[in-house]
């Protein structure tokens, strides 16, 4: 067993400390939580087996999809007759009694339901969003990622702490914008960035029935309607009876959020392996691994940043307070990340298996998304394997790209920095 007195020491053979104390115990987030969760688990599993069958593979469910686009065009319905009652009341019933006073509620609350296109105006007030003009560089790669994936880049780079990336379609327009995690962007090589950018744009060019425009902004909508019939602390009769009228709609929408969260999620997951795949063909099978693998240590990545913030707060004053310890964040979190010993990564894995590791609900199971790209065999979603990367970086572009990124990374790292623990 090897010994790292930064580690945790635990034996590879049976397994023995690999999950030591507590660690694994979640807080209990209730019945609705525990049923998505426990159902995203076994579809990721299901999945999983029959991808790994190259003659079957994973078809779409159709019905399902179908299910989806009728449970979202509910919901908009529902949003549409809120706000044509609200129009009626405060037209046909111009000065009759609380009629107008009820439309206006209605109208009111209409627009708080109202389908969420996204706008790019609150992005452009950070410092840390990117457009074409402010990094040729960095949006040449996204732009030649994109094409060997199949698709077209994006319009916005923003640039954010977290251990994530993401991409999301705002506006009428349908304009895309690529949220950067730099805690996961600077641990990563230059292939595995790639891969990253691969399975983001994968996204797009496999469809996913989530990023639609009316299941996604229905899906948004219920969120509204769920943050809406909250229940509230009470403190006398009145707000308790107004707290038991709240009881069937929110009952009632927590069952519309868990019929259309399973219609899509399967589909969700699916895309997340087809992504995983278009990962491996352009950043090549060793960088999606390795991508994998930087998803298991998030943990050790947070906990890095927390003792660069607490270093900070207390640095001694004097000469060290000129040097601003946001210079080089990012460098010193990549430096931290790759003194980390594989038998370290293994025991992470193993941990990740035991507690079903995934990056939020809609993935599958990181442990199976890195096992069935480190399969030697075919899979069903590349029969022949996954050969070499259609696109290389250098380190060289890999660094040209950093400059890029050099001012809004400065940016979040002081944000980091300055935030509460």
């Amino acid at each position: 067993m090897p010994v790292d007195p930064r580690f945790v020491v635990w034996c590879a053979a049976c397994g023995w400390n690999a999950d030591p104390g507590d660690e694994a115990k979640q807080p209990d987030q209730g019945l609705f939580e525990r049923l998505r969760r426990g159902k995203a688990r076994r579809y990721g599993e299901q999945l999983y087996a029959e991808l790994t069958l190259t003659e079957t593979g994973a078809g779409r469910s159709v019905a399902a999809r179908v299910l989806a686009v009728l449970l979202a065009l509910l919901v908009h319905g529902i949003t549409l007759a809120v706000l044509a009652s609200g129009l009626w009341l405060l037209i046909a019933g111009w000065g009759e009694g609380m009629q107008p006073f009820l439309g206006v509620l209605l109208l009111g609350l209409a627009v708080l339901l109202r389908p969420r296109l996204g706008s790019p105006a609150r992005l452009r007030e950070s410092e840390a969003v990117l457009e074409r003009a402010d990094a040729p560089r960095l949006f040449a790669l996204l732009d030649e990622v994109a094409e060997a994936v199949g698709t077209r880049g994006v319009d916005l780079v923003v640039v954010e702490a977290d251990t994530n990336a993401a991409v999301q379609t705002y506006g009428l327009r349908r304009r895309r914008v690529l949220w950067l995690g730099m805690s996961l962007w600077a641990v990563l090589s230059p292939q595995e960035r790639v891969a990253l950018l691969g399975h983001e744009f994968g996204h797009y060019a496999h469809g996913d029935t989530r990023h639609s425009l009316v299941v996604g902004s229905a899906l948004r909508t219920l969120g509204e309607w769920r943050y809406l019939l909250t229940e509230f602390p009470t403190t006398n009769l009145v707000e308790q009876a107004a707290g038991l009228l709240t009881v069937p709609p929110r009952w009632a929408v927590q069952g519309l959020i868990l019929l259309l969260d399973q219609a899509t999620l399967r589909d969700a997951q699916r895309s997340e392996y087809r992504a995983d795949a278009t990962a491996a063909r352009v950043g090549g099978r060793a960088a999606a691994v390795g991508l994998m693998d930087r998803l298991f240590v998030a943990d050790a990545t947070g906990a890095a940043l927390e003792r660069e913030r607490i270093a900070a707060r207390t640095r001694a004053p004097g000469a060290e307070r000129r040097q601003d310890p946001a210079d080089g964040l990012w460098n010193r979190l990549a430096e931290r990340i790759a003194t980390v010993p594989a038998h370290e990564y293994a025991r992470l894995r193993r941990v990740g298996e035991l507690r079903g590791h995934r990056v939020d609900d809609t993935h599958p199971p990181t442990h199976l998304r890195r096992d069935l790209l480190a399969a030697d065999a075919g899979t069903a979603l590349c029969p022949a394997g996954f050969g070499g990367p259609a696109l290389v970086v250098s380190a060289a572009r890999a660094a040209a790209v950093d400059i890029d990124l050099a001012l809004p990374a400065r940016t979040v790292a002081k944000q980091v920095l300055e935030a509460d623990g």
